[in-house]
């Protein structure tokens, strides 16, 4: 599953291609909003939270969710796909730009001032202006017993951390994934890491 620089990245080519400009296209192939039809509102801003994306229009927000086998392409207008049509969940385009979400695990429209109710339940966002350490290690040390791997990924805990970055900053650290929370001396220096890894990597 894509992780939070991914996914930050992702976010970063879908507003250089949407933001300020008006759909001229907007296509939602999955049942619950086939009938919806977003032409015509313009696009405010495309951004990250953890691993999750809103591209957020005039009126309502497209929070999107890759999971193991979703992705996002930015196609100039006219351009063919490199994926196959019946793979796309989403397709939006203005006069200069096609961005076709393929295989999107989760897709859904909730009016902008709901977007908590999708999000709202995210731990600080390891790459997002939120990022608080002394918050993530409150919510850490809130459940001792617990195995440091597994609250890691815990996105409740911190938002953007996947396998790939639980394990190497266990294995930088020397901390095994299964000690469990109370256990590890290192947790702040561990935060530290970890934000230090996604950043160096977005």
């Amino acid at each position: 599953m894509p992780e939070g620089d991914t996914v930050w990245r992702t976010a970063r080519r879908l507003d250089a291609a949407l933001r300020g400009r008006v759909l001229t296209t907007a296509e939602f192939r999955v049942p619950a909003y086939a009938g919806v039809d977003l032409t015509g509102q313009r696009v405010v801003e495309t951004v990250s939270r953890g691993k999750h994306l809103l591209t957020r229009l005039e009126e309502v927000t497209l929070h999107s969710h890759l999971k193991m086998e979703g992705s996002w392409h930015i196609y100039k207008a006219g351009s063919p796909w490199r994926s196959p049509g019946f793979q796309a969940r989403v397709v939006l385009a203005n006069d200069s730009w096609q961005a076709i979400g393929f295989r999107l695990a989760v897709v859904d429209l909730v009016p902008s001032d709901d977007e908590h109710t999708l999000v709202g339940h995210l731990g600080p966002d390891v790459l997002g202006a939120d990022w608080s350490p002394a918050e993530v290690l409150r919510r850490l040390e809130a459940r001792p017993e617990r195995p440091i791997g597994e609250a890691l990924l815990d996105q409740r805990n911190l938002a953007g951390v996947g396998n790939l970055y639980k394990c190497e900053v266990c294995f930088v650290l020397g901390v095994h994934p299964h000690t469990p929370v109370g256990d590890v001396d290192v947790l702040p220096q561990l935060l530290d890491k970890v934000h230090r890894m996604l950043v160096a990597n977005k």
